[in-house]
């Protein structure tokens, strides 16, 4: 008898499997963390070995642990950290360099480059993205320019390219699916959202061959079944969504006007926009939030780059703290308004700024300031620049007035009060915070027939705890402005540089 569902959890620092029962309970899980690589300044790789490693190992432990069978899974999920950009050779398997990050900033220069309005508005129409390095594609040219005879590999159709959920399946199934889905798909910028094709006019731009592309398929679909060798027995892989779509699944945001913010590496705030690909007019993304059944949803996103990294940093860095998880104990009697400010720019800004140079600043220190206030200031500018999205939902005439949430944050009650207070808005923490795994262990019971309907879905999210304001909006509207006031230093600077 299948009495499970793996999710598959490949994210920025480690690699997580979940082993879900058919009621949606995360009946276990395993977990392992892997070097980040940083070779030059505004630069993150990854060793695709290491995502891959880190994949197989937390899926066999969990299974091993609990002694479950492969026959026993009812269905493989996939959810990853999104951009993030894998080439290989197609017969060997091989990748020809490191795993390009989502975060890396290598390209900034070349998109300037190619930055005009007119450019700049079609990508923007048809891929619902903005020219940024943040993106696959810039990514995919420069490995091109910059690996020896990789130009010349990919014309000759040797090469393939893929997030890394397309990397993961390619060697799950032994190279025979080379695949994705169109969350992920969405943020490569050369997929046309609209169509729901790749965009022939954006590959010869960045002149990338047809070739080494993913097929694109529904979030929830047949994509392949593992090798016999890699777990004992075929599984088959049903569900495959980008880390914050499958989030948005996980807490059921099925209905237009509903919203989930993510509160991991980074923070996403992601509103469901229904079947309409609404265009922001304040540098938000639109982006697919899931494809089920041949018919996308559509959604708008803010993405910001530093959030719980800011912790690690921290942590790693300074050393202020052992583990992240002292954090909340230390800060619980700093007032809110102790007047530092942390601006976590250390791989530019993200939504709605969208400043490559910017780089990070602490402002406002005084003989006073310690080890709690720079600690509470990074908590809290999590809560700021969550504030800086809803703000630019808002002029879109989109504002969330109920936020669901999830990460490792989202544990901390103290950071979790500020953000309902900053934003004005009530914060709902659900039962189950492995929301981005669930969300994919959805889509594969989608497919699989475990769950009925995404209606069935929407009644199964239960809330742990809500947060409501407390704060005045006086005090809430100084506080932010002098938040506003400290990133258009950051943002100055960049420009001087």
């Amino acid at each position: 008898m299948s009495k499970y569902i793996l999710s598959i959890d490949q994210g920025t620092t480690s690699s997580r499997a979940i082993l879900f029962t058919k009621d949606a309970d995360a009946f276990d899980l395993a977990q392992q963390e892997f070097p980040q690589h940083y070779p030059q300044n505004g630069w993150v790789e990854h060793d695709p070995n290491d995502i891959l490693q880190t994949v197989l190992s937390t899926s066999r432990e969990v299974m091993a642990k609990n002694n479950v069978k492969p026959e026993e899974i009812i269905a493989i999920g996939i959810t990853n950290q999104r951009e993030t950009t894998l080439v290989w050779n197609k017969k060997t398997g091989k990748p020809i360099y490191n795993a390009i990050v989502w975060q890396d900033r290598r390209t900034s220069d070349y998109c300037k480059k190619l930055s005009s309005d007119e450019l700049c508005q079609t990508i923007s129409e048809k891929t619902g993205l903005l020219l940024d390095p943040y993106f696959s594609a810039t990514k995919i040219r420069w490995i091109l320019d910059n690996v020896e005879g990789a130009k010349e590999q990919a014309d000759a159709g040797e090469l393939a390219f893929g997030t890394v959920d397309t990397y993961l399946l390619w060697h799950l199934t032994g190279g025979k699916a080379h695949r994705t889905d169109a969350t992920n798909a969405s943020r490569t910028m050369l997929f046309n959202i609209h169509t729901q094709q790749w965009d022939q006019a954006l590959l010869d731009l960045f002149d990338i061959p047809t070739s080494m592309l993913p097929e694109v398929m529904d979030s929830a679909a047949e994509f392949g079944s593992t090798s016999a060798d890699i777990f004992g027995a075929p599984i088959r892989v049903c569900g495959i969504a980008g880390d914050q779509q499958a989030a948005l699944i996980g807490h059921a945001c099925f209905e237009q006007g509903m919203a989930k913010s993510t509160y991991g590496t980074g923070c996403f705030l992601m509103l469901n926009t229904g079947e309409k690909a609404l265009t922001s007019k304040n540098r938000l993304l639109t982006t697919v939030a899931y494809r089920l059944k041949g018919k996308p949803t559509y959604a708008i996103e803010g993405s910001i780059f530093m959030a719980g990294a800011t912790m690690q940093w921290i942590v790693e860095g300074l050393k202020l703290l052992s583990h992240a998880g002292e954090s909340e104990s230390l800060v619980k009697d700093v007032p809110l308004d102790h007047g530092v400010f942390l601006v976590p720019s250390f791989t530019g800004l993200g939504a709605p700024y969208w400043d490559a140079n910017a780089r990070g600043a602490i402002l406002g220190l005084t003989r006073d300031s310690g080890i709690s206030t720079i600690v509470a200031a990074a908590l809290q500018s999590v809560g700021y620049q969550t504030k800086d999205l809803q703000k630019a939902m808002e002029r879109d005439g989109l504002r969330p007035s109920v936020l669901r949430v999830d990460g490792g944050m989202v544990k901390n009650n103290w950071v979790m009060t500020f953000l309902s207070n900053i934003l004005g808005a009530t914060v709902e923490r659900p039962v189950v915070t492995e929301t981005t795994s669930l969300g994919v262990a959805y889509l594969a019971g989608l497919h699989t027939g475990v769950f009925a309907s995404t209606q069935q879905l929407s009644k199964m999210w239960v809330c742990e705890r809500r947060f409501e304001p407390t704060m005045s909006a006086d005090e809430r509207n100084d506080l932010y402005a002098k938040w506003q006031h400290c990133v258009a230093q950051v943002c100055l600077s960049s420009e001087d540089s």
